[in-house]
């Protein structure tokens, strides 16, 4: 597999320039324009308050229509990759962390311990020991690996006041999280599985990737002193990115307590990078729990555990989102898709029979009537939405609408049902595509 992470480019984008550089004023207001915060505030994605605490945003109704799209899309590939989905608790005891090395490694990025009838539970700041407990519930064959776990769950780091902002830094996460239980020989495989899987997501919601990064320990961090362990993952990692064919920067520093990672990097529009995807190799944790599995040999082996993460955090991911986009995302993910706007109050039965239409096919859509300005007026007010469908006298009359897209072009009025037919197609295969020129003039 080759170039598993070149990614078609970005879409239309509302308000973008298409004239780069310029002045480091103009270049502060574009980045103003289009800081995430500023836009999620206006849209009425989420927003914070002093009484829930910094770090802890809320989502607003639009913006747990945005999450509840980005959720849904990435358990749907993860089932249709053979992953199988758990819940776990967002607690656990302090003596699991101390096993899994957590509490050792990185306890001062960890909430506080509460006591609980004579024990101590904390708040988890990472799901791999739960899916570690998880995998050793049960016995395993050979034959049952690689055994993909996944789970969108909760996890909580008590991160400074100074580096919060935003869904960028938060301190309540909802993490796109998978581990995958599998021999030595399969490990490999499962990576670069999982690299495909990213690439499919960032093809899916119109990311490019600023460069992939193979993350690797460094002098002064605090990780498991175990040589050998590190030697083998890192020569896996570096098979796998090699065998991707993709180009890759060794970065020293950035690996995690227990292993190195393949991170999938993105950028701002100020240019400031942050990590959006993973991939991880662990021998160390299947170790402390001493999981294993019945070879063919009849005897015991121990199985490697990968970390991935597609999407990473739900609240970077809808962060980057926002930002690249301009707030106009992809209209498989946009919280209204499809903007009706009746002409005249004459219009608006019918206009109502088209948003029932586009619910039953499982689309989002809202009615903008005349009650709420002129129909310039509401044009602009609608105009993140993919799709604006205007319903005249003669539309009306002829079952149809006159479609306008949110890129400018304006396909004109058409059938009812072959606009819902299009705008279903393109929004069930997640494409960054409006329209697909076929009735186009």
């Amino acid at each position: 597999m080759t170039d598993v992470l070149v990614t078609k480019p970005r879409g239309e984008r509302p308000g973008a320039s298409s004239c780069p550089g310029g002045s480091p004023q103009t270049a502060r207001r574009r980045d103003a324009m289009h800081d995430h915060r500023r836009i999620g505030r206006e849209l009425g994605l989420f927003d914070t308050d002093p009484l829930i605490g910094a770090g802890l945003p809320y989502w607003l109704p639009d913006g747990a229509t945005v999450r509840h799209a980005l959720e849904e899309y990435i358990r749907g590939e993860e089932r249709s990759a053979g992953y199988r989905h758990v819940y776990s608790p967002v607690l656990g005891k302090r003596e699991l962390y101390e096993i899994s090395g957590h509490w050792s490694h990185y306890s001062d990025d960890m909430f506080p311990p509460m006591d609980l009838g004579g024990e101590q539970v904390v708040l988890r700041p990472s799901l791999c020991p739960h899916h570690a407990v998880i995998y050793r519930s049960r016995s395993h064959s050979y034959r049952e690996l690689p055994l993909r776990i996944a789970e969108l769950g909760g996890m909580y780091r008590s991160e400074l006041s100074g580096v919060l902002g935003g869904l960028t830094r938060v301190r309540a996460i909802q993490l796109n999280d998978a581990h995958i239980f599998c021999t030595l020989e399969q490990v490999a495989d499962e990576a670069l599985g999982a690299l495909e899987m990213i690439r499919r997501a960032y093809d899916a919601l119109g990311i490019v990737p600023a460069r992939v990064r193979l993350s690797l320990p460094g002098p002064g961090g605090k990780y498991v002193a175990a040589p050998e362990l590190w030697e083998r993952s890192t020569a896996l990692l570096t098979e796998v990115l090699d065998r991707s064919g993709l180009p890759y920067e060794a970065a020293e520093g950035e690996a995690a307590f227990y292993g190195p990672k393949i991170d999938v990097q993105v950028a701002d529009n100020a240019g400031r990078e942050s990590t959006l995807s993973t991939v991880q190799v662990d021998f160390h944790q299947p170790e402390r729990f001493d999981l294993h599995y019945i070879g063919a040999d009849g005897a015991k082996h121990r199985p490697v555990m990968v970390h991935r993460a597609v999407i990473g955090s739900v609240e970077r991911a809808v962060a980057h989102l926002v930002e690249q986009h301009g707030g106009a995302l992809p209209a498989w993910l946009a919280p209204v898709q499809v903007a009706v706007l009746p002409i005249a109050e004459a219009q608006v039965p019918d206009a109502e029979a088209f948003v029932r239409r586009c619910a039953g096919l499982g689309l989002r859509a809202e009615l903008v009537g005349p009650e709420r300005g002129s129909l310039g007026a509401r044009v602009h007010e609608a105009r993140l939405a993919p799709y604006q469908a205007v319903v005249g006298a003669k539309e009306a009359a002829d079952g149809a609408v006159a479609l306008r897209l949110r890129d400018g072009r304006r396909p004109g009025a058409l059938p009812a049902g072959e606009v819902l037919a299009g705008v279903a197609a393109l929004v069930d295969a997640h494409s960054t595509e409006l329209w697909d020129g076929t009735v186009l003039a």
